[in-house]
């Protein structure tokens, strides 16, 4: 399948949809039903905020908040280029298929979601196919973005201790005596405790 990229940077950063979906399985491990959504999420994010070469000459304006630890994560930071590790992608647990991507130079973003009818219309697309997932993996492919997905726009400022290249005090707790980066602490009762110290009950170990 050819997706109708926007423009002509794009088309050069991406030979084919396909090639996208090859770069995604050989990242992620295994393609899926949450692999090609996320690709063609990203693709419709760039899409609706103009940005041309997002590996490239756009990457700084970029970044993304994703709202699921699942496949189509991964799928949105390969073609997107965000990552966790360059502060360009941003996790938000609220379990849904969603993301939004940020232009930084014009604070707008799009938040694009994936619909709950595009599993019904995947089965009426291919009700030959007995499996859902194979179901979705083909109509994901040949659905229209209007009929996968909705799209707002909406506004995001991005706070700039957020932003790559932030500098700040590295802090000490005075509790576990744990390196703090980024302002991730607060002050009780006049001391620098980390989150995991002022609050242990957010604590995943124990």
């Amino acid at each position: 399948m050819q997706i109708d990229l926007p423009c002509a940077n794009l088309m050069k950063m991406i030979d084919s949809f396909d090639t996208l979906l090859q770069r995604a399985e050989a990242a992620h491990g295994h393609i899926c039903a949450g692999q090609i959504l996320g690709v063609r999420m990203a693709l419709l994010g760039l899409k609706t905020l103009g940005i041309e070469d997002p590996l490239g000459a756009d990457r700084k304006r970029l970044v993304a908040f994703v709202e699921i630890d699942r496949c189509a994560t991964d799928a949105i930071g390969m073609v997107t280029g965000c990552r966790l590790g360059k502060r360009t992608l941003k996790f938000r647990d609220w379990g849904k298929m969603a993301a939004t991507f940020v232009d930084l130079s014009q604070d707008l973003g799009a938040r694009i979601v994936a619909l709950e009818t595009s599993r019904d219309l995947a089965r009426e697309l291919h009700p030959e196919i007995e499996s859902k997932s194979k179901q979705q993996m083909l109509a994901y492919r040949e659905l229209d973005d209007a009929q996968l997905f909705r799209v707002d726009r909406v506004r995001v400022h991005v706070d700039p201790s957020e932003l790559p290249g932030y500098k700040a005090d590295r802090v000490v707790c005075s509790r576990c005596g744990e390196g703090i980066n980024f302002g991730r602490y607060e002050e009780l009762a006049g001391q620098k405790l980390c989150l995991s110290c002022a609050h242990p009950e957010l604590r995943y170990w124990s």
